[in-house]
C-alpha cells in the first residue's frame, strides 16, 4: 500500500476518533497479512467494551470508507490497546481445541456465530493442522464455522 493511501487513512481514522471524542494515538504497520492499525491510549476503552463492538464497528467504517482504493488483495485491521491481538490468539487456540475435539470424537464440531474477519483467523488455524479441515456454512453475515477431523 502506497505511504500516501496509508496516510490518508490516518487522518480519516484521526478524524473518527476525534469526532467520537476520544484521545487515542495511531500507529500504521504495513504486514504480509495487510495494513495494521494500532490505537493506543487510556481512551481506548470505549471501542473495546461489549465484545470489541466499536472496534469492529471502526474496521468496518474504515474497510467500507477505502473499499475502491484498497481493492481485494489488501486488508485492513484495526487493533486497539492490543485487544484484537489477543482475542486473535485466543480465537486460534479454540479453534485448534475444536479439532482436537472432532479428532477425538470422529463428530464434526460447530464454531460460531463467527464474522468474516473471525471466520478468516479460524480456517487459517485449520489450515495449519494436517488433520483438520474447515468449512463455513450460512447465508448470513455471520456464519457457523464447521471443524471436521480429515479420514
Amino acid at each position: 500500500m502506497s505511504s500516501s493511501l496509508s496516510s490518508q487513512i490516518a487522518t480519516f481514522v484521526q478524524n473518527v476518533i476525534n469526532a467520537m471524542g476520544v484521545t487515542l494515538s495511531i500507529q500504521i504497520e504495513e504486514t504480509t497479512e495487510g495494513t495494521s492499525i494500532n490505537l493506543e491510549g487510556e481512551d481506548g476503552g470505549v471501542l473495546v467494551r461489549r465484545g470489541g463492538e466499536g472496534l469492529q464497528a471502526l474496521q468496518h467504517i474504515v474497510a467500507t470508507a477505502f473499499r475502491k482504493q484498497l481493492g481485494d488483495d489488501n486488508r485492513i485491521v484495526i487493533d486497539c490497546n492490543g485487544y484484537r491481538k489477543d482475542k486473535d490468539a485466543e480465537l486460534r487456540q479454540m479453534a485448534r481445541f475444536v479439532a482436537e475435539k472432532a479428532r477425538a470424537s470422529g463428530i464434526p464440531q460447530e464454531m460460531g456465530p463467527l464474522n468474516p474477519y473471525e471466520r478468516r483467523i479460524v480456517h487459517l488455524a485449520i489450515a495449519e493442522d494436517p488433520n483438520a479441515t474447515s468449512e463455513s456454512i450460512g447465508d448470513a453475515f455471520m456464519k457457523t464455522v464447521i471443524i471436521s477431523s480429515k479420514k
